[in-house]
């Protein structure tokens, strides 16, 4: 067969960079940003993060063709906002969202894993997270008829009525 290997999708070659800018000359405060070895996935949550930002005027991306595997990232901001600062903005807080994701789902793994599944809000979520952060004896209120002993790791539930 002469498909390419699996390997060039998403490893970059020597000497190739993961990401380039370029002015865009047909748009005012404009740029170009284009990420190789990167496909939809990545673009559409660039884009979508980026246009939660008020003072970007556009967003969108595409991949210029199916076997090339990069995207293109267009973003236009207003005139006291650079395309830069929109972008690395947009970058900066997907990784706080997407670290507060993993630590959720750690969070849940190990209730999962202590055979104790309970449904936490994001306030919960936070206040058990920075417990099982240090793993030592420690008395939680969840609720207000439910409170969590963790000693060593180990999750254990108290009812209060």
């Amino acid at each position: 067969m002469n498909a390419p290997p699996a390997f060039e999708s998403f490893l970059l070659f020597e000497g190739e960079k993961k990401i380039t800018i370029n002015k865009d000359t047909k748009v005012p405060n404009a740029c170009l940003f284009t990420i190789n070895k990167e496909d939809h996935t990545l673009g559409n949550i660039i884009k979508s993060q980026l246009l939660k930002d008020p003072q970007v005027l556009f967003a969108g991306y595409k991949v210029p063709h199916p076997l090339e595997h990069k995207i293109i990232i267009r973003v236009q901001t207003t005139p006291d906002y650079s395309p830069q600062e929109a972008f690395t903005n947009a970058i900066t807080d997907l990784i706080s969202e997407l670290s507060l994701l993993e630590e959720r789902f750690r969070v849940r793994l190990f209730l999962f894993n202590c055979n104790l599944l309970i449904h936490f809000n994001q306030r919960e979520c936070w206040c058990l997270l920075e417990l099982l952060l240090f793993y030592g004896s420690v008395l939680v209120p969840v609720r207000t008829e439910l409170i969590l002993l963790i000693v060593a790791g180990r999750v254990l539930c108290f009812g209060l009525g």
